[in-house]
């Protein structure tokens, strides 16, 4: 069964600076697998099954509250708790959910909910958005991460720590 973790219950960084020399802490390359799922039990990604994954910790491959679970951990450390959206992939920003005037969508774009968009703004800067609602007028996106606002159960096994 997995814990419920908050994000008042984060290492910080006083934890941080007095860690074990073998635990995982800020440039650590690790070694795990992982595995995301929903609090419904709806699987998102697992890697348990394939060759296990490296990165570095604060290379922005792991999102920081994943990243904060790991800190202070050793090689052959499991962990399997429930992350709240404010250590996951952050709650619901309801300035990033936007009305369009359907005339700014290309005519032949077939709009239906579900539907991801990307925009991009005149310096280049690509930004995807989902469509939430439309009618003859107005279409409505959200901006949001897909997993903003969810409970996200994170597992983890974690091989090595350098």
């Amino acid at each position: 069964m997995s814990q419920r973790i908050q994000v008042t219950q984060l290492p910080d960084q006083q934890q941080e600076q007095g860690r074990d020399a073998d635990a995982v802490g800020a440039g650590s390359k690790i070694t795990l697998h992982f595995a995301l799922s929903l609090d419904t039990g709806e699987e998102i990604e697992n890697n348990f099954a394939a060759d296990a994954v490296s990165c570095v910790i604060g290379d922005g491959s792991l999102m920081p509250g994943f990243e904060a679970v790991l800190l202070g951990l050793n090689a052959g450390a499991e962990v399997d708790l429930m992350l709240e959206p404010e250590a996951a992939f952050g709650t619901i920003n309801e300035d990033n959910i936007q009305k369009f005037p359907c005339y700014q969508f290309p005519p032949d774009l077939q709009i239906s909910k579900g539907l991801v968009v990307d925009f991009a703004d005149r310096s280049g800067y690509s930004q995807a958005g989902v469509v939430q609602e439309f009618d003859s007028r107005y279409v409505t996106i959200n901006f949001n991460h897909p997993l903003a606002g969810r409970s996200i159960r994170f597992r983890v096994k974690l091989y090595e720590v350098a």
